[in-house]
């Protein structure tokens, strides 16, 4: 049940982006994918199982984790302008790994 739940809460979601994406306020379909609820998940499970200092540090790395997300964003909002639409999304996901991959490795450098 739990899983048909699930499916449900996300084709929600991808309908409310797709209605979103055709009306005057587009732009808000940008928003709706953001909001928090892996992060909720992540910090509800780690808040739980660990101590609150983990949490914090969680909470901290997350913040960080936004520049791989700008760094795609950033990606795709120059690469719109040279290639098709399916090779500037391509590019900025491979932007994101790599931006991810880095903060990881720096996280870990400093962190660890």
């Amino acid at each position: 049940m739990g899983l048909l739940v699930k499916a449900l809460i996300g084709a929600f979601v991808v309908v409310l982006i797709a209605v979103l994406s055709k009306s005057r306020h587009y732009y808000i379909a940008g928003l709706v994918p953001l909001f928090p609820t892996f992060a909720l998940i992540a910090h509800y499970i780690v808040g739980s199982e660990r101590s609150i200092e983990a949490l914090r540090t969680t909470i901290i790395f997350s913040l960080w984790a936004v520049i791989p997300y700008m760094v795609y964003l950033i990606s795709l909002y120059v690469m719109i302008n040279y290639v098709k639409l399916f090779t500037a999304l391509a590019t900025a996901v491979i932007c994101w790994v790599i931006a991810a991959w880095l903060l990881i490795q720096l996280w870990n450098k400093f962190h660890g």
